[in-house]
């Protein structure tokens, strides 16, 4: 089988916040900013292998999602912000150099190749005026023994769901997918057209899932694996120094008992593609400031008799704002 065994995880503390100056306003509820690193060095070749998941890796975000709980935390609004933005990415220190860099325009998920987790924050929090309270981020290691570690996380798919460069192989209906094949599911961008809109729509819907499974599995009622589950998330992925293993076990446990009509997901709206730097998606400024108005006062983004339901595959452009109780098969 080769190197099987799994690599060991560093404990990685990460001051995010601690020089940040010039910052939006704080408003009522928790902003979150989940990240998805494309990091692949610590899992095996073989893992590498079985799931499609070798190549090198840009040191960027695969995944960027501003997730907001509401201040009576009976509510979750996530957004996610597509990786091939167009972002206006501040001056900042290089990473690797130490060189000071001018403020330019580039793509949002190559923030993080250029200045670390610091510069996303500062990316998003310039595009959105949303301040971030808090930052969690995983690459793939810590994100396929997290789910692991709840048993896995079941799927549903309305249609098949076929990508020749991840291998992801599923047939309509339900499906328990363990890590590595997570990791496929989320990953996935070719299975049609829609691309990178596709992927964030499985994306969404994986949440979804992960939190029901945290309630139907009873993981957190379980102290070993809560605690496993916890040292994943804070003892040993990278987060900001003032999120404490304890508190995301407690705002888990409280986001794992919501029902799936209190979470609601959206995309940013975009216009099309950006004249200025190739191949980067263009926000629609009008619509993603209404979006990202709604979290800084704490409202809700979609209407309580909403029926809506994401498209599949989704379109272009017109994201639908829908409630998690629409993102199953059907």
């Amino acid at each position: 089988m080769g190197n099987a065994t799994a690599l060991p995880l560093p404990v990685q503390r990460v001051d995010v916040f601690g020089d940040m100056k010039n910052r939006p306003n704080e408003g009522s509820g928790t902003n979150i900013l989940l990240m998805g690193t494309d990091g692949r060095d610590t899992i095996t070749r073989q893992e590498k292998r079985d799931f499609r998941a070798g190549g090198v890796a840009c040191d960027c975000t695969d995944t960027l999602m501003l997730v907001h709980v509401s201040e009576a935390q009976d509510r979750v609004s996530v957004v996610s912000l597509p990786r091939d933005s167009y972002a206006d990415i501040p001056a900042h220190r290089d990473k690797t150099t130490g060189r000071a860099r001018p403020a330019r325009p580039g793509k949002i998920n190559g923030a993080y190749a250029q200045g670390g987790p610091a510069l996303s924050v500062r990316t998003v929090e310039g595009m959105t005026d949303v301040r971030v309270d808090r930052y969690l981020q995983l690459d793939f290691r810590r994100f396929i023994d997290s789910v692991d570690t709840v048993g896995g996380v079941r799927v549903c798919t309305p249609r098949p769901l076929k990508d020749k460069t991840t291998k992801l192989d599923l047939a309509p209906g339900s499906h328990l997918l363990n890590g590595g094949r997570s990791l496929q599911y989320v990953r996935s961008r070719h299975v049609d057209t829609s691309a990178d809109f596709g992927r964030i729509q499985r994306q969404q819907r994986f949440l979804v899932a992960a939190l029901r499974g945290l309630r139907t599995q009873n993981v957190l009622a379980d102290p070993g694996r809560a605690a496993r589950l916890g040292g994943l998330l804070a003892g040993a992925a990278r987060v900001d120094r003032g999120f404490s293993t304890e508190q995301i076990l407690t705002l888990a446990t409280r986001l794992g008992s919501l029902p799936a009509s209190s979470m609601e997901f959206t995309t940013v709206p975009v216009s099309g593609f950006s004249k200025t730097l190739n191949g980067s998606l263009q926000w629609d400024r009008a619509k993603a400031r209404e979006v990202f108005t709604a979290l800084k006062q704490d409202r809700p983004l979609t209407h309580p008799d909403s029926g809506a339901r994401l498209s599949d595959p989704p379109r272009f452009g017109s994201p639908a704002t829908v409630r998690g109780d629409t993102l199953d098969c059907g």
